[in-house]
C-alpha cells in the first residue's frame, strides 16, 4: 500500500487533490481511498487530506501517520505544522515553491532522503499561468505522477476531467502537464549531476 498525505490551506483544493489522485489510480484498475481531516474549515486554515493506493482492497480508515509521500501545497506551513511527521525514510517530498530545500532551511533534514524523491515545483506560478488562479493542486498531481510513476499523467488528466467542467478541466490538465515536465526535467538534471 502506498500512502500520501497532502498539506495545504483551506481554499487551495487540498481535498480535491486527494480525490482526483484516488480517481486517477482507480481509473488504472487500482484500489484507492481519499478522505480529509478538518480542523477549522475556514479559508486559509491548515487542511490535511489523505490518499491510499493499493492493488488490493483497502480496509484501513484511520489518518495516515507514516506516509510514503508528502505533498505540501503551501510552504508557509513548514513553520506552522509538522508536515513531515512520520514520513518514511525513503519517502517522496513535493513542495509547492520556487525555492530549493536548502533555501527553505530543509537541507539538513533531507540529507538522508534519495535525491530523486525530493522535488520543489512552482505549482502556484504554473496554476496562475494556466488556470488564472493560485490553485496548485492539479499541478502537484502532475508532479506526483512524474516523481513516483505510480499513476500516469493521462490518468491525472482523466480524473481532472471528471471533476471539473470542460474549460476549467483543460486549463488544469495543462497545469498538471507543465508540472510533470518540470519534475522530469529536474530529475534529468539530478541524474546528470550524480553521473559527473
Amino acid at each position: 500500500m502506498f500512502q500520501i498525505r497532502i498539506h495545504g490551506r483551506g481554499g487551495q483544493g487540498v481535498v480535491t487533490a486527494a480525490e482526483m489522485l484516488s480517481v486517477a489510480a482507480f481509473l488504472e484498475g487500482r484500489h484507492a481511498q481519499a478522505f480529509p481531516s478538518f480542523g477549522s474549515e475556514r479559508t486559509g486554515a491548515p487542511v490535511v487530506a489523505y490518499c491510499r493506493l493499493d492493488d488490493r482492497e483497502i480496509r484501513l480508515r484511520e489518518p495516515i501517520n507514516e506516509p510514503d509521500a508528502i505533498l505540501i501545497q503551501d510552504p508557509t506551513l513548514l513553520n506552522q505544522v509538522d508536515v513531515f511527521g512520520g514520513l518514511k525514510s525513503q519517502g517522496y517530498i513535493l513542495i509547492n515553491t520556487t525555492r530549493s530545500f536548502d533555501a527553505l532551511g530543509l537541507g539538513d533534514f533531507v540529507k538522508g532522503f534519495p535525491p530523486d524523491r525530493l522535488h520543489t515545483v512552482p505549482a502556484t506560478e504554473i496554476a496562475m499561468k494556466r488556470v488564472g488562479r493560485p490553485l496548485p493542486n492539479a499541478a502537484l498531481l502532475g508532479a506526483f505522477a512524474a516523481a513516483t510513476g505510480l499513476i500516469s499523467l493521462e490518468s491525472v488528466g482523466k480524473a481532472i476531467r471528471e471533476k471539473f467542467p470542460a474549460k476549467i478541466a483543460e486549463a488544469n490538465i495543462l497545469a498538471a502537464a507543465d508540472a510533470y515536465k518540470h519534475v522530469r526535467k529536474e530529475a534529468g538534471a539530478t541524474e546528470h549531476a550524480q553521473a559527473d
